[in-house]
């Protein structure tokens, strides 16, 4: 009986810095923060309408952790060629 991989999510926030004070969380610090998110062992991946210009994809894997990105037309073309060309060329869809 083997174990199914679980899902991972990893969250790298750099400058971050907070306080909680009574139940409540606020910014401390300068607002130069960054976040760099990854979601590993996706689940369900869809696409959506996302106001009237833009597309939402959203990643979910079986832990519930979800990633969600919202794309202007022009940049969900471009991803769509990149994945295009991996069919074309990479052993990742043999």
């Amino acid at each position: 009986m083997g174990l199914e991989p679980a899902g991972v999510l990893n969250v790298n926030l750099s400058e971050f810095m907070i306080e909680l004070k009574d139940g409540a969380i606020k910014n401390v610090g300068p607002s130069n923060k960054r976040a760099d998110v990854k979601l590993f062992d996706v689940d369900d991946a869809r696409a959506r309408e996302f106001g009237d210009k833009r597309v939402k994809l959203v990643f979910e894997d079986e832990s519930g952790n979800e990633v969600q990105v919202a794309l202007f037309p022009e940049d969900v073309r471009e991803v769509v060629s990149d994945v295009e060309s991996l069919e074309d060329d990479s052993p990742v869809f043999e």
